[in-house]
C-alpha cells in the first residue's frame, strides 16, 4: 500500500507529488492521458505560486525559462494605441512548468504513470482503493483528486460542483505560430463592438497562445475553433498583411465557469486545484491557487497540520477566489472598451 495516490499530473498534482516525496511520504501519481501534453494552457505564475515552487527548489529553473515584465501591446479597432509593462507576473507555458516539476519528481524517485483512467473509488477505515479502466487497482492510505474541472475523482466521490456555466461568454483558444509577429510583447486587439483577439508569446518557443472572441453561426452560436477560423479572426482584428497564424498545435473553446466543490474532503480522499474550483481566467489565478492547494494538502498529509485544517482553510479560499476572479473579469470586460487598456485591468 502506498501512502498517497495522486490522480492528475498537471501543476497541482505534480506539485503535491514533489511536496510529499521530499517529505519521505510514499506517493504514486497517475494520469489518464497517454503522455505529457505540449499545450500552453495556464500561462502565468504570480508571487504566491512562485513562492511554493521556490520552496521546492525549482523556481530558478522556471524563471530562467519564463518571460517576466512582459509588455502588453494594446490595439483598438486595428490601431496600436499603447504599450504597458506589467511587472510581478511570470509568463510561461503550462507544459514548461509541468516538465520542470516532472524532472524534480523523478529526482525524488517518482515517475508519472500514464494511461490510467480511474473508474471507481472505494474507502474503508484503513485506506482507499482506486480501480482503473485497465490494469490492477491501487491501494493507498489517502487519495488526492487533482484531475481538473471535469474531475473523475470528484464525481466518483459524489461531491457536488455548485455554480454555473455561462455559455454565451466563450473564447476560442489555441497554440499557433505567427512568423513575422513581434515576440517581445503580448498583442491584444480590442474593438469598439466588444470583441477581442490576443496573441501571447510562449517563451523559448516560436508559439503564441491565441485567445479570441469566437466566430458565430447565423443563429449567434459560437463556432468551434479551427485553423481557418483563426486566420479570419486575425485578418479582422490585427490587419497585418503578410502575417498568418499557422500550424495550430492546440485548439479549444473556453467558457466562463464559476463552480466550487461543496467539500474538498470525503473520508481519506481529497480534492485540489480545478477539481475543487473553476473560475474566470482574469488575473491568472487558477494555476497559482492549485499550486497553493497542493502545498497546503502536503502539509496536512505530512502531519504538519491536522487533516481537517486543509478543507477548513482551502474551501473559504476557493470561495474568495471565485468572487475575486469574477470581479476581475467584469472589470476587464468593461475596461477594454476604452482604447489603450488591456487585460492588465484584471491584475493587482
Amino acid at each position: 500500500m502506498t501512502d498517497v495516490l495522486i490522480v492528475g499530473a498537471g501543476p497541482t498534482g505534480l506539485t503535491l507529488g514533489c511536496e510529499l516525496a521530499r517529505r519521505g511520504i510514499g506517493v504514486r501519481i497517475v494520469d489518464q492521458r497517454g503522455a505529457p501534453h505540449g499545450e500552453s494552457r495556464g500561462k502565468t505564475l504570480n508571487a504566491d505560486g512562485l513562492a511554493v515552487l521556490e520552496d521546492l527548489g525549482v523556481a530558478a529553473r522556471i524563471e530562467a525559462i519564463g518571460h517576466p515584465d512582459l509588455v502588453f501591446r494594446k490595439y483598438f479597432d486595428g490601431v496600436h494605441i499603447a504599450d504597458t509593462v506589467v511587472e510581478g507576473t511570470l509568463f510561461i507555458g503550462q507544459w514548461q512548468i509541468e516538465q520542470v516539476l516532472r524532472e524534480r519528481l523523478a529526482g525524488l524517485g517518482v515517475v508519472v504513470e500514464y494511461d490510467a483512467r480511474v473508474t471507481a473509488v472505494t474507502q474503508d477505515e484503513d485506506g482507499v482503493t482506486a480501480a482503473f479502466a485497465a490494469g490492477r487497482p491501487v491501494r493507498a492510505r489517502h487519495l488526492a483528486g487533482c484531475d481538473g474541472g471535469g474531475s473523475s475523482v470528484r464525481r466518483l466521490l459524489g461531491i457536488g460542483f455548485e455554480g454555473h456555466t455561462d455559455g454565451e461568454r466563450a473564447m476560442v483558444v489555441g497554440d499557433v505560430r505567427a512568423p513575422g509577429l513581434d515576440r517581445e510583447v503580448w498583442h491584444q486587439w480590442f474593438t469598439s463592438d466588444g470583441e477581442a483577439m490576443m496573441l501571447c508569446p510562449i517563451p523559448r518557443t516560436d508559439i503564441f497562445q491565441l485567445q479570441a472572441s469566437p466566430e458565430r453561426d447565423t443563429e449567434g452560436r459560437p463556432l468551434p475553433p479551427s485553423a481557418a477560423g483563426f486566420q479570419r479572426l486575425f485578418e479582422r482584428h490585427a490587419r497585418m498583411p503578410g502575417i498568418r497564424p499557422a500550424d495550430p498545435s492546440w485548439l479549444s473553446t473556453w467558457r466562463v465557469n464559476v463552480r466550487m466543490a461543496e467539500r474538498m474532503r470525503r473520508g481519506r480522499a481529497f480534492l485540489a486545484g480545478d477539481a475543487a474550483h473553476v473560475h474566470p481566467i482574469a488575473g491568472g489565478l487558477g494555476m497559482n491557487t492549485g499550486i497553493q492547494d497542493a502545498a497546503a494538502l502536503a502539509r496536512a498529509l505530512g502531519g504538519e497540520t491536522d487533516l481537517e485544517e486543509y478543507e477548513a482553510a482551502r474551501l473559504p479560499a476557493a470561495a474568495r477566489l471565485l468572487a475575486d476572479s469574477t470581479g476581475r473579469m467584469e472589470r476587464v470586460l468593461e475596461a477594454v472598451r476604452t482604447p489603450g487598456i488591456g487585460t492588465e485591468a484584471g491584475l493587482g
